[in-house]
């Protein structure tokens, strides 16, 4: 049974349907067991296919006009390869079944258009991200667990190509001269690859995957990500305008967290994002959105992050969001949100809220600027207001582990308040941690500031002990 039906089956009950990290779903006393993670399996062909294949793909290379085909549409071009494809097993009297016919004619089809034997794997919506190692190791990872799939290529210099058509299609380029490359595909996934001699056992591609499904606070809640106390506090913390930092680890679900506060940023103001590679999803009016360009060959045109950061300054934006801070940007960032654009928010890779304001520290000491320590941290205490450390544990989940007020400056030190955090209490049988999300007791100060805008909260988000156990 589908989620939308499961949920719809309990549409007579009360209270609203509460979806568990592991799939269950619990509606007042009405409880339904997560279903299995079923393994992904494929219609693969057999050596003796491929060999088939691999004929029938020469004989159709040297008839066809590659540079016909490639001013056709998709669907055109698809459809000559196809029937080409056909004429040519029917001419070969090769003898394979109607199947196997089919499967062989889609390989040539992908091949020669698509990403090969990624195909496969780029409509599955329960993976996340995509990871090549070689020609013949792919993994995929879904639910958060890492898992090694059939597909394979043929060689590495297979693997090559179907590298190569992804970049080229972005307007990149990947060789000896220049053997990595960041992009973007057409619907929004981000791709890195490298090639040797950097990659060592041969090139290595990396898909992260992008989601239509644009993620809520309330789904997080529903999931395990975080408390409802959580998401209403999260909700009135853009609302009201505080300058936030999402800190975690690759994987940890920054960029997803970022995309749900998002929603709540008022529909009138302006927002100018920033990234390295677009992937955020912010459905605002009245946005600009900036991506960095990387140098030519020539090693010219390189357009960072720092200079856009620059140049959104000067588009009178409301609200500036970073979509990773990693570099030299972080001093222009700070100086932005301590001169009117109040609002913004950003992420970067630490493993703690300590290590974030860390590495915000260490970055701006790299953009040139002579400035003491104390002089840093002062800025960094003045510019960020909260800190949310996200973490994927090792049962796949990604949970807020920690909610963190940025206080002041003692003497040297940034000192901060932990507003909530995330306890936990052990493993069930099935390596599920079992823990639950508790307010530490302390009111932030910018509980007064959601009261003077209007977004009164009940102090006792901030000192209930007795938070849902979230059981997963």
């Amino acid at each position: 049974m589908s989620l939308k039906s499961r949920i719809q089956s309990y549409s007579n009950k009360d209270s609203n349907p509460i979806l568990k990290p592991d799939g269950s779903i619990t509606i007042g006393n009405v409880h339904s067991e997560p279903p299995p993670i079923l393994p992904l399996t494929f219609d693969l062909l057999t050596d003796k296919d491929m060999e088939y294949k691999e004929k029938i793909h020469q004989k159709l290379m040297e008839i066809l006009d590659l540079s016909l085909i490639v001013k056709m549409a998709d669907a055109n071009a698809k459809k000559q390869i196809s029937e080409i494809a056909r004429r040519i097993i029917d001419e070969e009297s090769i003898p394979i079944i109607a199947r196997v016919r089919q499967l062989i004619v889609n390989e040539v089809v992908n091949d020669i258009l698509g990403f090969g034997p990624l195909e496969h794997l780029l409509y599955e919506p329960s993976i996340a991200d995509i990871l090549v190692n070689g020609y013949n190791s792919v993994y995929v990872e879904r639910f958060g667990i890492l898992e090694k799939t059939p597909i394979t290529f043929k060689d590495n210099a297979h693997l090559l190509k179907v590298i190569d058509r992804i970049v080229t299609q972005v307007g990149r380029r990947i060789d000896e001269y220049s053997p990595l490359v960041d992009a973007r595909l057409k619907d929004g996934s981000r791709v890195n690859a490298i090639i040797p001699p950097l990659a060592i056992d041969g090139p290595s591609l990396s898909i992260r995957r992008f989601t239509q499904d644009k993620m809520q606070l309330q789904d997080m809640v529903n999931i395990g990500t975080l408390s409802q106390a959580m998401a209403d506090v999260f909700a009135n913390m853009v609302k009201v305008r505080l300058n936030i930092l999402i800190s975690g680890g690759t994987g940890s679900g920054k960029t997803t967290m970022l995309n749900a506060l998002s929603n709540n940023i008022p529909i009138n103001e302006r927002v100018v994002t920033i990234e390295d590679s677009a992937e955020l999803q912010l459905k605002i009016d009245n946005l600009v959105r900036l991506e960095t360009r990387p140098a030519n060959i020539e090693g010219k045109g390189e357009i960072t992050q720092r200079d856009l950061v620059k140049n959104s300054l000067r588009m009178r934006p409301d609200r500036i969001v970073i979509g990773e801070v990693r570099g030299q940007e972080a001093f222009d960032m700070l100086q932005a949100m301590n001169t009117g654009h109040d609002g913004s928010l950003t992420t970067v890779h630490a493993n703690t809220a300590r290590d974030a304001l860390s590495r915000i520290e260490n970055m701006v000491s790299m953009s040139g600027f002579d400035l003491p320590v104390k002089a840093i941290r002062s800025q960094i205490a003045s510019a960020i207001n909260v800190v949310l450390q996200l973490e994927r544990m090792e049962d796949g989940r990604r949970r807020v582990i920690s909610v963190c007020e940025i206080n002041s400056m003692e003497g040297d030190i940034i000192t901060m308040s932990e507003i909530f955090k995330y306890e936990r209490r052990g493993l069930d049988d099935h390596g599920n941690i079992i823990g639950r999300y508790i307010s530490t007791g302390i009111v932030p100060r910018f509980h007064e500031r959601m009261k003077q805008r209007g977004f009164n909260m009940d102090l006792d988000v901030y000192i209930d002990q007795t938070n849902r156990s979230l059981k997963d």
